[in-house]
């Protein structure tokens, strides 16, 4: 079971940099959650040109989420939205058609 109370930093030995492991942590599920919802447009995209037979529009919403994750890598206070916008904008569009 998971510890709730836990702080950071507790449960380091001295030797261990407990700050930069923490921040790698974040950086690791930052990368994760972005990537996830990179892929999850990219299956979309996938389903758009299959189901729907609109490969043009499925090759632009590819780049885009592409574009979108590469904004969120790179700034901190974009992070993962850039990417769940455009996996909105897309889940509308397919709707749509």
């Amino acid at each position: 079971m998971a510890q709730s109370d836990r702080q950071p930093g507790d449960g380091y030995s001295p030797e261990m940099d407990s700050e930069t492991h923490e921040k790698t942590y974040d950086g690791f599920i930052e990368f994760t959650t972005i990537s996830t919802l990179v892929v999850a447009c990219w299956v979309l995209a996938l389903a758009m040109g299959g189901v729907k037979g609109a490969w043009l529009t499925a090759i632009f919403f590819v780049v885009l989420s592409g574009v979108a994750g590469a904004v969120g890598a790179v700034s901190r206070s974009v992070s993962w939205k850039a990417s769940a916008a455009v996996l909105g904008l897309m889940t509308l569009s397919f709707i749509v058609m």
